[in-house]
């Protein structure tokens, strides 16, 4: 017969499984409260996957936060930072917004672009009547092109091994 080890529980102790459950439940609560309303977007480029959380807010200028981080710590390239407002702009500077993306794969233009056609998504959600505006500049559209896989016997997806006569 097996015998199984029991561990005592002292009295000033907490167990870990009850502390990460309350830990969690403090993070959620203040990163999202449940009474808030968001329209929720998927954005695809490469590799690269952004899941976006659009939410209304009564402020002066847009929120942004990606991977909790700002848009300027997370994309330090005004560049990138034009192709994630673009579809924000388009959208007028009447409305506010406050966007939670999280950014999963790729690299960081990768990344811009799919956060574009998120953002871009959310807003049709948001308001259908932007759907022709939006569409018009091509940020409704997904870019399908993708890396090409690399073939047996060749050094890349096409370049062939340099051909030698002798």
């Amino acid at each position: 017969m097996a015998t199984k080890k029991v561990k005592k529980v002292k009295k000033g102790k907490v167990k870990k499984e009850k502390a990460v459950k309350e830990i969690k439940a403090v993070k959620k609560e203040s990163e999202t409260p449940k009474s808030e309303r968001y329209f929720y977007a998927v954005g695809r480029r490469k590799t690269a996957i952004v899941k976006i959380k659009l939410y209304l807010i009564k402020s002066d200028k847009n929120e942004l936060t990606i991977n909790s981080k700002e848009l300027d710590k997370y994309f330090p390239l005004s560049r990138l930072q034009e192709i994630v407002g673009a579809p924000l702009t388009l959208a007028g500077e009447g409305i506010k917004f406050k966007l939670v993306a999280k950014a999963l794969g790729g690299g960081t233009n990768a990344q811009a672009e799919a956060m574009r056609l998120g953002i871009s998504r959310a807003l049709v959600l948001f308001n259908p009547e932007l759907k022709k505006s939006l569409k018009d500049k091509g940020f409704l559209t997904r870019d399908p092109r993708e890396v090409e896989r690399k073939k047996p016997g060749l050094k890349k997806a096409r370049r062939a091994p340099q051909w030698a006569k002798r």
